[in-house]
């Protein structure tokens, strides 16, 4: 049973080495064409998102009129984000909900 179980581990690693290899260098080939130069975000972007994740991380954030702390981490960035478009800065434009 010793020597099933060797020569499967190095057959099925074998199979998994060689189409990951292909699979991967298509898709980089793809996903090079298809992107843009330069950078979504803006590094003072960043910044904003810090300042953010900071305030989170010690239970003063936040958000709008309501007073609530904020419990989630995505809101916590969203609202870093949010921050960043306001004062015009490099960053992409929120997602649109579907209808």
């Amino acid at each position: 049973m010793a020597t099933r179980k060797a020569t499967g581990k190095e057959s099925g690693s074998a199979k998994k080495t060689s189409s990951g290899r292909r699979s991967t260098s298509s898709s980089r080939k793809s996903a090079s064409k298809k992107s843009s130069s330069g950078r979504k975000y803006s590094p003072s972007a960043g910044k904003n998102v810090e300042q953010e994740m900071h305030e989170f991380k010690r239970g003063t954030l936040k958000p709008g009129r309501s007073g609530k702390k904020v419990t989630s981490r995505k809101q916590a960035i969203a609202i870093g984000l949010s921050e960043a478009r306001r004062a015009g800065k490099k960053v992409p434009a929120p997602k649109r909900k579907a209808a």
